[in-house]
């Protein structure tokens, strides 16, 4: 067994303290759901406007536009306290499978990744669409409806957006899949705050799980968060229902990398094997599964930065995609994790 492997193993079974061990400081706090006070619904990415408050898009809303939810969280510990939604701010046009969203403070405005048109779109708090959108790379018009845009994030120190497709673009190769176990290959791309596209990186996702009998399967990056130093948070999940579902998983694995020590790639010229990946520092792991006694399956796509502790250390929040709360057994399961 390799190292990656026995980190991942170690990761899942070893009690969330001794996270600790980790050369980066990294606590996992546990999944929860909050049902009296959050509807069922589709939640796939989230962003922190400040205190308590942060904005949450649903990629199967009835519109386009986003959810104002106030989420609390333990000074000490960063564990989720209260989750409680307070309004959905609508844009008046249909929803185009939003994914990812990202708060821009210069502007106090909301930018939206739509999967279904692989654009990323300016909003205003009110909901409604200021006619700005990010600048898209003419190679990411290739990227499907089903694998595009989920990941968004912003950072007001470094001033810099930051997007990627699900799974490998068709001019980089094969995407993975629970047979063929290749790792995706992905371009991490940055905007400015005109919204304009600068550096693009090569990202080099681990390999899938093998497995011959599937009826779903998802293997790609639904999300990102932009650390104040330039490193980004990156956030691999992969996803397989078998049939009859029981037996079905989510694995994520947070992982970090710098691409200030790594070289930007051309939009132009096909990833490959040689291509400059960046080094990927794995920071937590953890399993979900629908079994006949443990129904804990939660499908991790948004994922933001939020407030910091009492002891310096840095919340990120994270939200499941339920499907709507499919077939009342998956659950909006949010959780934390904490850096330092």
């Amino acid at each position: 067994m390799d190292y990656k492997s026995r980190l991942f193993l170690l990761s899942i079974f070893i009690p969330h303290f001794l996270f600790s061990q980790v050369p980066q400081l990294v606590r996992v706090n546990p999944q929860h759901y909050f049902q009296r006070t959050v509807p069922k619904g589709n939640y796939s990415g989230l962003t922190w406007l400040g205190g308590d408050r942060y904005a949450v898009v649903s990629d199967k809303a009835p519109q386009s536009g986003f959810f104002i939810f106030h989420i609390q969280t333990d000074a000490v510990s960063g564990d989720l306290t209260d989750i409680r939604t307070e309004r959905f701010c609508s844009s008046g046009e249909t929803n185009h499978d939003e994914e990812g969203i990202a708060f821009f403070p210069k502007d106090s405005t909301l930018l939206i990744s739509r999967e279904a048109d692989n654009r990323i779109l300016e909003y205003g708090m009110d909901g409604k669409l200021t006619g700005r959108e990010l600048s898209v790379p003419a190679i990411f018009a290739c990227a499907t409806s089903r694998y595009g845009f989920e990941s968004l994030t912003y950072n007001a120190v470094t001033h810099r957006f930051w997007t990627t497709s699900e799974s490998t673009l068709a001019t980089d190769g094969k995407q993975a899949d629970a047979r063929n176990q290749i790792g995706n290959r992905l371009r991490l791309q940055s905007f400015d705050d005109n919204f304009q596209p600068r550096d693009q990186y090569a990202y080099l996702m681990e390999t899938p799980e093998h497995h011959s009998s599937v009826s779903n399967y998802a293997m790609g990056v639904p999300a990102m968060a932009a650390l104040d130093d330039g490193r980004l948070l990156v956030l691999e999940r992969e996803f397989l229902v078998k049939p009859g579902k029981f037996g079905s998983f989510v694995i994520n694995r947070l992982f970090c990398v710098n691409p200030a020590l790594s070289t930007p790639v051309s939009p132009e010229r096909r990833l490959g094997a040689d291509s400059p990946y960046l080094k990927k520092r794995l920071l937590a792991a953890w399993k979900t599964t629908l079994t006949l006694f443990r129904q804990n399956l939660a499908n991790y796509e948004g994922m933001c930065l939020g407030p910091y502790l009492a002891d310096g250390s840095r919340v990120v929040v994270l939200c499941a995609d339920s499907q709507d709360q499919y077939g009342g057994i998956l659950r909006d399961w949010f959780r934390t994790v904490v850096i330092r």
